[in-house]
């Protein structure tokens, strides 16, 4: 089955389990507060954290360096963001994982890891030109 349909089946699935536990637990009324709280922390958080990479994004420019990391931070951060949009306590902890510097760093490393294997593959590999020599002997 395609993974992207399996989550599209499977989290609203795990959400809803979730509600149902949580409200269980401490109510429904605190259950929607907390996702609300969740919710607004979570985007302000991101706000501050998108401020602090731009930041260090236009510093990588004046040294006239390519911001690499901090392209791809800011669009974790972006879709971190909208994972604390989306009312849900298993993609608000996503998210919060997602806009804390540390576990983002770490994220980026195991997918860099990942992409530096496919990488290794294709320089295996030379790029050049080639020219047919026989078809100019029998011209000659």
């Amino acid at each position: 089955m395609n993974a992207f349909l399996l989550s599209i089946i499977l989290i609203p699935a795990i959400e809803i389990y979730l509600f149902i536990e949580i409200g269980g637990k401490i109510g429904a009324l605190y259950t929607i507060s907390l996702i609300f709280l969740t919710a607004f922390i979570g985007i302000y958080y991101a706000k501050y954290e998108g401020f602090n990479t731009l930041r260090s994004g236009m510093s990588q420019m004046m040294k006239n360096e390519l911001p690499v990391y901090e392209i791809i931070s800011g669009a974790a951060l972006a879709f971190a963001a909208l994972l604390l949009i989306i009312p849900g306590f298993a993609t608000d902890l996503i998210g919060f994982l997602m806009i804390f510097p540390p576990t983002r760093k770490i994220m980026f490393y195991k997918f860099s890891k990942q992409y530096s294997r496919k990488k290794d593959i294709k320089e295996n590999f030379i790029d050049g030109e080639s020219e047919d020599i026989n078809n100019e002997k029998n011209e000659r």
